[in-house]
């Protein structure tokens, strides 16, 4: 089927790709609730209006291969169209997160129960123990036809339904295909099947990939093909261990390659009846040299270093570029962060310049900073914390963050669109002992070098975040809260960089971005003209008896520089 327009879709720019819903950019303010909640219409009434009201504009919920086909080959979809509806009444988009054969890596749990109880049909993995010892793990196989064979059937009939039933409104926006695939507990499949398929020569297409794009790899990729790489290509015909060498990483290549042309199977079978932007989330690797706070938590939400100890064979960094070759029915490969650092992996999945997209991520305050940086600086079509329904709009931090991004989006997709035009960034709060955690951000816009920090304040400097986009010539947007901006002039005859012009600015119409001007700073709000000033909305004074700096209003400023030359 050719791509329609009309319905949601990704158009490229020079930057990447855009998320167009109704025919226009759309910036998704997403939020992923509780993994039952969106299996009871009744359940999501009583959430909908808190949702609204903490300014997400899209949903992330699943649909889940036992509730629409609990008799083979019967498909009931009408808890999912009030769900829809419930939606659409109250002004949000869907995503839809397809929980087929395969949930965090370890479980097929979401399978019917004809699925679950047919193993013959439906082998298990088998995970190999000490001793020799196989144990049946509680996931399916990926070496055998029928499983995904049948779950293609049951997408296709779920992407068919959203067509009949929604391509007139749109309400869905995307759709997840499974998640967070991998195995868990071994770094490859034990069965008899998987063992068979593993003693088998390469395929060819995968050795001829990695060869011709070798330069392209991502480099924690080129890091575990060492030994194919000082291989001759005369053992290139080989087994797995023959052409990469013994290992979990070797297994890891096995099972990424296998789930990538599985999850791709159903897929395109989905796609083929309505083309909406399909995507697969990824369990990141928490012991990677990456993260950012990863201490003390249970093995079950952390996991360790090697492979199985996280899902092997899920797209990380290690085999995302498996992923993108034999995946090609996926818009996009999507990391769900948690404990890693939040840049690096923003990073890591625009590789081979795919949009991002970030299903999964905390809902907390440091959570929620971390957006602007995905979103200014690394073009993410959207966010989405884990876990929303439990919240309330008035404690949730995330209220805050999307109402000021919801009243600037316009803006930040016109950004977004023009190459090296903005930068994302966030200040964590001070450590206990007054050291900061967070260094400033340095950038070059055209003609300008700035200096995005911490603002200044005569007590206890507060978090920040925020973005900057560049205008053109010498004019500049501050979007955000807990920052300050300075400036130099990069030309070798200047010898003076000021401010010419300071404005707080109020959105006028949200659906263009249209601003006018509500106040006109200097003086204390330009540190007496040596920098632009964001501050927080309950500035710490600390003891000194003038209050200098303003509470944050707007959050919305526009900023003119100019220099002096010889």
């Amino acid at each position: 089927m050719s791509p329609n327009t009309a319905i949601p879709h990704l158009r490229p720019t020079e930057t990447g790709k855009q998320l167009i819903v109704h025919g226009k950019p759309f910036l998704c303010l997403g939020g992923e609730l509780h993994n039952s909640s969106l299996t009871s219409a009744d359940y999501m009434d009583t959430v909908w209006q808190d949702l609204v009201d903490t300014n997400f504009n899209t949903i992330l919920g699943c649909v889940t291969w036992e509730m629409i086909e609990r008799v083979e080959g019967k498909f009931d979809f009408s808890e999912l169209d009030k769900v829809i509806l419930g939606a659409r009444k109250h002004g949000l988009h869907l995503v839809l997160l397809w929980f087929g054969s395969f949930k965090n890596g370890s479980v097929s749990t979401y399978i019917p129960g004809w699925v679950k109880t047919n193993p013959k049909r439906f082998p298990r993995a088998k995970l190999r123990k000490a001793g020799g010892v196989l144990e049946t793990a509680d996931v399916l196989s990926i070496f055998h036809e029928e499983a995904p064979r049948a779950d293609a059937k049951a997408f296709t009939e779920l992407m068919r339904h959203l067509r009949e039933f929604d391509a007139d409104h749109s309400t869905v926006i995307m759709v997840q295909v499974e998640n967070e695939v991998g195995l868990l507990g071994d770094s490859r499949d034990g069965s008899e099947a998987a063992e068979a398929r593993f003693a088998q020569p390469v395929p060819s297409d995968l050795i001829e990939f990695l060869a011709q794009d070798w330069e392209k790899l991502h480099p924690d990729l080129q890091v575990n093909l060492k030994y194919f790489r000082a291989q001759s290509p005369a053992s290139y015909g080989g087994t797995w261990t023959e052409v990469f060498g013994k290992g979990p990483h070797t297994d890891e290549l096995f099972m990424a390659y296998h789930y990538a042309h599985f999850l791709n199977q159903v897929a395109a079978a989905g796609k083929e009846e309505y083309p909406l932007p399909l995507f697969a989330n990824v369990w990141q690797n928490y012991a990677n040299g990456s993260g950012e706070d990863s201490r003390d938590l249970p093995v079950v939400v952390g996991g360790g270093g090697l492979p199985g100890d996280y899902p092997s064979g899920g797209g990380t960094p290690t085999v995302l570029d498996l992923w993108q070759r034999f995946a090609p029915a996926l818009d996009l490969i999507a990391p769900d962060v948690y404990l890693n650092d939040y840049v690096v992996e923003c990073r890591n999945y625009r590789h081979r310049n795919q949009p991002l997209f970030i299903p999964e991520q905390r809902r907390d305050a440091y959570g929620a900073r971390r957006i602007w940086a995905a979103i200014g600086s690394f073009q993410a079509l959207g966010v989405s914390p884990f876990g929303i329904d439990s919240q309330q709009p008035a404690t949730n931090p995330f209220t805050k963050h999307y109402g000021l991004l919801a009243s600037v989006a316009p803006l930040v997709l016109d950004a977004q669109r023009r190459p090296g035009s903005s930068v994302g960034f966030f200040f964590d709060e001070l450590r206990p002992d007054g050291s900061d955690p967070s260094k400033p951000v340095v950038v070059i816009f055209g003609e300008y070098k700035l200096t995005i920090e911490r603002c200044f304040v005569f007590g206890r400097p507060g978090p920040g975040s925020g973005m900057v986009i560049h205008q053109g010539g010498a004019r500049f947007l501050l979007i955000g809260w807990g920052f300050q901006v300075r400036a130099r002039a990069l030309s070798a005859n200047s010898h003076f960089t000021g401010i010419l012009r300071f404005e707080e600015k109020i959105v006028v119409d949200r659906s263009t971005g249209e601003l006018r001007t509500l106040r006109v700073l200097n003086g204390d709000e330009s540190h007496s003209g040596v920098f632009a000033m964001m501050p927080n909305e309950d500035p710490d004074y600390g003891n000194f008896p003038i209050c200098v700096t303003i509470p944050a209003r707007t959050m919305i400023a526009e900023l003119e520089l100019y220099s002096l030359e010889e």
